[in-house]
């Protein structure tokens, strides 16, 4: 029996942990959330609690810091820091800091159980992998919980019900991947839970009742999350039932990398161009310094919005520097032509995001979204979802905001989306207030974790997309052209987590005894394909293929290679990722798909 109910919001930029005791008084309220103060180093010999984590782990070379200079609470004789220290003196060390590990994780186009961060590390350091570096954001937070409220018998966080976040558009192998690192901190029971609704939990939370007198039957809320590497886009609906308002999840977004990280990188150009040799005459160091000094003169304009500017300053290479630094300064006009007119211009609602051109070779990294512009984003978001809910005038027009990310704590950012969506619909579109964004994720997380519990106010909706697996077209075969395959529906969206269904149609083929490759797809936008259906073609922003399921299936008294006839069946379990199954025909037996997140060939 858990004592408290815990969230976790595992960020690109930040992490958090809030709770509240699983047990209430009342049981038809939910008890007060509290926030976990986190022990991290702060500086050396300095271990002090802050209320976020910073999300970057820094790998430190033998012997670059005196004994005990790293040292926690729970810890001795560190060889690695994870949070503020580890950013800050990071800056200074770029091949050693590992950052952004929450992106890495979901990108498919490399191999993320293998040690590939700091990607630009030099070949003395010893990397990590995107799982092994969120489980050790999550470890750390886990030993702060147990170093304080875990004393106690019973309390340890591996004995609590974790309720963890991702990104509303992280698809099934990055929710898998997550769920790893977790295990490998510890948390083997862990529950995801898509941010933009755990936001909207952290403002139901903090209205109460008085959430029903802010909307009404009719209403659709945009949630629009920009983190420090993500943008993500959720509609929730505001139903009747029973006399009484709901709350209904409709539709998510694609997953696109842009966020408060390519805000700071944008901002530390501008800034360089005024240096006599621009971003070319700084070395790696220096640009990565450049990026932490503009975040931190970003910040300080926004917190005060009658100073002019803000001072930036590096640390300079070579007697020639006069001072040992480099001086240069963030002015407010540059601040809002590269934040607010850059990053989220004015446009129409029927604007799409630019497509980057492509050339034949790329430096392989992360795969950031070719136009920063995140209100075109969202227009491409409200078109695309405005077909497949069949809205009226074939046009979405939210009817109020709720903002989640740290990038919004910025009022000129927030003021300008408000001021794009009440253009669009012609009238003022007010926002949901939220008290502190930074915590909110993490803080409604700990809220669904009641919710589920039967005191909260619940958002209905299910798995956020369908998902479909390939089947292989029968045809002859044709050199150097590749199978067509038609993609058959396993799970519909909005299925229900903890719920399964037999996969309806025809049998299918199965081979066993050797490795198998199952193609996997899923959609955001096809909300009407049932169980079993089988779809011939689709525009390519319909359906879009994942990472494939690989697995080699067992004999059981059929020979190597042999073609089993099997019926298949889904389930989508409490974690919220997806199950498959291959039940024979003929007799009892059953094979059990597992993701196998590894690339096809690869040991």
């Amino acid at each position: 029996m858990a004592r408290y109910v815990v969230g976790v919001d595992l960020g690109t930029t930040n992490c958090s942990l809030a709770f509240a005791l699983a047990e209430a008084e009342d049981p038809t309220k939910p008890s007060p959330i509290e926030q976990l103060d986190v022990p991290q180093v702060v500086g050396l010999n300095d271990a002090s609690p802050r209320p976020l984590l910073p999300s970057f782990l820094y790998l430190a070379a033998p012997g670059e810091f005196p004994p005990k200079a790293l040292d926690l609470p729970w810890k001795a004789g560190a060889d690695r820091a994870v949070g503020v220290f580890a950013r800050d003196h990071g800056a200074k060390s770029p091949g050693r800091l590992v950052s952004s590990a929450k992106s890495w994780l979901s990108h498919a186009g490399v191999d993320r159980r293998s040690a590939i961060l700091p990607w630009s590390a030099p070949p003395e350091v010893a990397k990590v992998s995107p799982v092994e570096a969120s489980a050790a954001y999550l470890a750390h937070l886990r030993d702060a919980w147990n170093a304080g409220a875990g004393k106690d018998a019973g309390g340890r966080l591996e004995e609590q019900e974790v309720l963890l976040t991702v990104p509303a558009s992280f698809d099934a192998v990055a929710r898998e991947l997550t769920v790893e690192a977790a295990k490998q901190a510890g948390l083997a029971g862990v529950t995801l839970l898509e941010e933009p609704q755990a936001a909207f939990y952290a403002w139901l939370a903090e209205a109460g009742d008085r959430w029903r007198k802010q909307v009404k039957v009719g209403d659709v809320i945009l949630v629009c999350d920009v983190g420090g590497g993500t943008t993500d886009f959720t509609l929730i609906a505001v139903e009747g039932r029973d006399g009484d308002l709901a709350l209904n999840r409709l539709a998510v977004g694609e997953h696109i990398l842009l966020g408060g990280d390519n805000m700071d990188l944008a901002l530390a150009y501008s800034v360089a161009a005024t240096l006599p040799r621009g971003m070319e005459g700084l070395d790696a160091a220096q640009r990565v310094a450049l990026n932490h000094a503009c975040r931190a003169a970003k910040e300080a304009l926004f917190a005060d919005p009658k100073k002019k500017s803000a001072p930036v300053a590096i640390l300079g290479r070579g007697s020639k520097v006069i001072g040992g630094s480099i001086k240069a300064e963030l002015d407010r006009e540059t601040l809002d032509r590269v934040l607010v007119d850059g990053f989220l211009p004015m446009c129409e609602p029927t604007d799409q995001p630019a497509k980057g051109r492509r050339v034949g070779l790329a430096e392989i990294g992360l795969p950031y979204a070719a136009d920063p512009a995140i209100t075109r984003h969202l227009a491409r978001f409200l078109n695309r979802q405005a077909g497949s809910l069949h809205a009226e005038g074939g046009v979405i027009r939210p009817s109020a905001v709720l903002f989640n990310g740290g990038v919004f704590k910025a009022d000129p950012l927030r003021n300008r989306v408000l001021e794009v969506l009440s253009n669009w619909a012609g009238k003022p579109v007010p926002e949901l207030r939220s008290n502190d964004l930074d915590l909110a994720v993490a803080r409604g997380a700990a809220y669904y974790g009641q919710v589920r519990r039967g005191r909260g106010v619940r958002i209905r909706g299910g798995v956020a997309r369908s998902y479909y697996v390939g089947l292989e077209t029968s045809a002859p075969a044709v050199p150097g052209i590749e199978p067509e395959i038609k993609a058959l529906c396993v799970v519909p969206m909005g299925m229900e987590e903890g719920t399964d269904a037999d996969v309806p149609g025809p049998e299918l083929g199965l081979v066993v005894g050797e490795p198998a490759v199952f193609r996997f797809l899923s959609s955001t936008t096809r909300r009407d394909d049932p169980v079993g259906a089988v779809v011939e073609r689709w525009a390519p922003e319909e359906i879009q293929e994942l990472a494939p399921l690989e697995t080699a299936l067992a004999v059981e008294g059929e020979s190597e290679g042999a073609t089993v006839p099997v019926r298949l069946h889904a389930r989508v379990n409490e974690v919220g990722t997806l199950e498959l199954s291959c039940r024979s025909a003929r007799d009892d037996r059953r094979w059990s798909l597992e993701f196998n997140v590894r690339e096809p060939g690869e040991e």
